[in-house]
Order: structure tokens, then sequence, then C-alpha cells
């Protein structure tokens, strides 16, 4: 019986286009995903895009559009990753659609049921850019450090709120008994400080009048839900929850066997790690396996942004290099859980040095080898993946898993110039050949390796192999 395995980014807001950094949270998780698929299990790889919320309306409304028209449109874009960035997911899930407005609205009465939403005038400082409240110490110079140049608001007005201060000890309980629940350790610490600190009460209602792009509040045509307890709430909803139950637990999870991985930046660490864990325990569902957080991308040393100009198209990439020259970057150059910087220069260097000089040449030279000195395709009998690789892949830290990789094809780099079958074939030919098998056989096993990784890339290698023929030309081309 198989493995069920679900894993989840976040919902991008459709307000821009997409970005490098993004591509990074859905290239890892794919990465993941695709691994997962490899061992055998069944995977619900999910991504989508998160359509309401003040800033969308408002975009939609400088552009002239009609709100839904606009979020259609830029939800072809994001959609458009899965092409662009050769990536697995099965589920795109749109917080516009029926089936999440339905999911949403039960969520929503069920935890009212439980009693943690209630009613009341409230007034805070708001950043719309971030869709969250802020407090004083939150803001640098009386604004939100990560919009900077968006106006912090002053919203009062009566809405509905969620009863998150009732949860603040069984989540440090989970917490405790969950030493592992968000990876890496340090963030993990960030959010116990956090949820230690005691937890406030959130609105999760907007009034209408003032926001009509929003799911409607169950029994009151005049409030619609907050955009965060909206769009959270598709990690469930695309698992069909709540008439779908069987296919909910099985790739949700029970409380006993919790399966559900997410993915985020470290801006959504409190989101995901006690905003929606909170959410979960008032529905009275089991709470996520691991929330695994990633670092942001600058370049230059520059956080990423239209006005410095430094802004990295993900497509641009691709259709100057590749798609499995970004994937290899974000695998192997890019940090796994902290901050990386990219700059064009960087990413040309690290290009030659690893894929065209590296498992390029390499490649090259193994097959042309075995098609010169062997009659028929090497016949593999053992096809391993190494332990070391799955150990790093399975505690999600994937640059350490390429660099696994990129380990050994120095290796046989090395091996190669020690050995030399090229050399020795015409002295030796049988202890050539056996060298040669067995170079071959190891050149499997970096295309198997690959497979989650680079995985156009790791179907040419084995499809090489299979067919005892070398590339006519180049895997990776130079880049001057």
């Amino acid at each position: 019986m198989q493995n069920k395995f679900f894993i989840t980014t976040t919902l991008p807001y459709v307000n821009d286009k997409p970005h490098l950094g993004f591509a990074l949270e859905i290239i890892q998780a794919d990465i993941i995903a695709r691994y997962h698929v490899l061992m055998g299990d069944e995977v619900v790889f999910n991504f989508g895009t998160d359509e309401h919320g003040v800033k969308i309306y408002r975009k939609a409304q400088e552009q002239g559009k009609d709100t839904q028209a606009y979020v259609d449109e830029y939800a072809a874009k994001f959609d458009a990753l899965k092409k662009g960035l050769n990536l697995s997911y099965t589920n795109f899930i749109r917080t516009s659609d029926p089936k999440h407005k339905a999911a949403a609205q039960e969520f929503w009465k069920i935890c009212e049921k439980n009693g943690d939403i209630y009613k009341q005038i409230y007034k805070v400082k708001y950043c719309v850019g971030c869709e969250l409240e802020k407090t004083d110490s939150e803001l640098l110079d009386g604004k939100c450090p990560i919009h900077p140049n968006m106006a912090i608001e002053n919203i009062e007005e009566e809405n509905y709120f969620f009863r998150w201060s009732k949860h603040q000890k069984p989540l440090l309980d989970f917490y405790t008994a969950n030493p592992d629940f968000v990876i890496p350790d340090f963030r993990f610490n960030e959010i116990k400080k956090f949820v230690e600190g005691g937890l406030k009460d959130f609105s999760i209602s907007r009034l209408k009048t003032k926001m009509p792009w929003g799911i409607p509040v169950p029994g009151d045509d005049a409030q619609v839900m907050y955009v965060w307890f909206d769009a959270l709430i598709n990690y469930v909803s695309t698992l069909g929850w709540p008439s779908d139950e069987k296919r909910f637990t099985e790739f949700w999870g029970t409380r006993d066997k919790r399966n559900a991985v997410q993915i985020a930046g470290k801006d959504n660490l409190r989101q995901q790690s006690a905003m929606w864990q909170g959410m979960l325990l008032s529905a009275g569902l089991p709470l996520s396996k691991h929330i695994i957080i990633h670092g942001f991308i600058n370049s230059g040393g520059q956080k990423m942004s239209k006005s410095l100009g430094n802004v990295i198209d993900p497509f641009e990439v691709v259709e100057k290099f590749g798609t499995d020259a970004l994937r290899y970057w974000v695998a192997k150059e890019a940090n796994t859980f902290e901050d990386s910087d990219f700059t064009w220069d960087k990413f040309k260097e690290s290009y030659n040095a690893d894929l065209a000089n590296g498992l390029g040449n390499l490649t090259s030279r193994i097959t042309k080898m075995a098609a010169t000195n062997l009659t028929e395709p090497v016949s593999i009998l053992v096809d391993t993946i190494p332990d070391s690789f799955k150990a790093a892949i399975e505690v999600f830290d994937i640059k350490k898993a390429a660099g696994i990789v990129w380990a050994e094809i120095s290796t046989l780099d090395l091996l190669i110039q020690e050995t030399k079958p090229f050399a020795l074939a015409k002295t030796d030919p049988a202890k050539a050949k056996d060298i040669i098998k067995n170079l071959v056989i190891r050149l499997y096993n970096i295309g198997r390796m690959l497979n989650p990784i680079l995985p156009e890339t790791s179907e040419t290698i084995k499809t090489l192999i299979q067919e005892n023929k070398f590339p006519e030309k180049p895997l990776f081309p130079r880049i001057d």
C-alpha cells in the first residue's frame, strides 16, 4: 500500500507577476514532491492563488477591471509556472473557486459553534501589503519594514474576531510534543517565543461596504471574511474538506498520523505555524506535520524591489539558460533555510563550473567512452540512491542533498583522471570495459538523484545510458 504525502506552498497574491523569490519556494516544494514520487509515495502537491483582500481589490480598481476578470488574468500567469519551471503540482487551487468558498464558510461555522468567533469594534494600524495588523514595535519610522513604500492605514470598525488567545497553551503544548514541527530550528525558536509572549485575538472580517471583494460571512451579509482567515483554509479545501472526508484523512492525516507538509517564506512564519494551527485547533482538525521556512532572495546584497530595478524574473532566467539551470541554482546555490543572494555574474560562474564543466562534461565523457568501447547498454542491476541523499531530502535540506550529487560528480571526474579508461582501452580492453561499466552505473545513479532536482536532465542521462549513446551537443553549453 502506497504511503500518502501532502505538500503545499503558500498561495501568492495575484497582484503582480511571479518573481524569483516565489520561484524558489515552489521549486523547493517540487523537489520534495518529486522525491516522494520517486520513493513510491502517492503525492498531492498543492499550489494556487490567493485572490481576495483589499490589496487585490484596489489593484483591479486602479486598472479599471472587473475584480474577477483581474484575478483570472493573474491566476493564469502563476499557473504558467508549471510549464516554465517544469513543476509537478497536482492541485491548482484558487480562493475564488466555489468549492473553496463553501469550505471556508463551513470552517467559519465550526469555529463559531465552538465559541471562537465573536464581534467587537476595534481600532488598529494595518499594512495593506502584508494584509496584517501591525503594532508600533513592528514598524520602522512608522512604516512596515517589508512594505516601506506603502502607508500604514488606521482602521476603526466593527468586525468579527477569532479567539486566538484561547489557543496559546494548546499551541505551546503541541510545540513541546513536536520538536521538529517548524524547520529550521531557529525559526521554531522564534515562533515559540512569539506565542509565549501571549496571543492577541485577531480580526477575521471586513465591512462589505468598504471592501466588497471577499467570501461572505455566514449569516451576516454586511461582512466578508478577512483574507488570511479565508486563504489559509485552502490547505484543507484543496483536499475536498469537508465533503470528501476519506481523501482529506488520507492526505492531511489524523491526530495520530499527521501528513501535511507546508513550505513558506520567513515572512509567513506567524501565519503558518501559529495562526493557521490555532484555527485548526478551533475546528477540531489535525495540525500540520511540518512547516518549512525559507529565507528571501536578495540581489547584490540588496532586497529585490521595483524601485531599485533589481527584481529577477524567473522566466527570464529560464529563457536565457533553461529550466534545469534555474532549478540547479535553487537546489545547490541558494540557502535552503536562510537568505540567498542572486546576481547574474554569480549565476553564470556557478553554471559554468557545475553544469557545463561539471555535470554536462562528465555525462559526455562517460557516455562517449561507453558508446565507443561497449557493444551494448550497461545492465543496471543495482539501482541505488545513497542513504545520505535520502536522509538530507527527508529533513528538507535540499542544498545538502544537491551537494551530495555534486560531490559524486567530482569523485567520478577524479576517478577518470586516475584510471584513464580511454587510454587503457588500447592496452587492456577488458579492464577498461569494467571501469567504464562502473562509471556508467554510478552516472545512472547520479541521474536518479537528479530526478527531483533536474528532472529533464535526469531523463536525458538515463536515456543516453539505456540506449548506449552520447549527447551530440553539450547538455549545458558554456556561457562566455
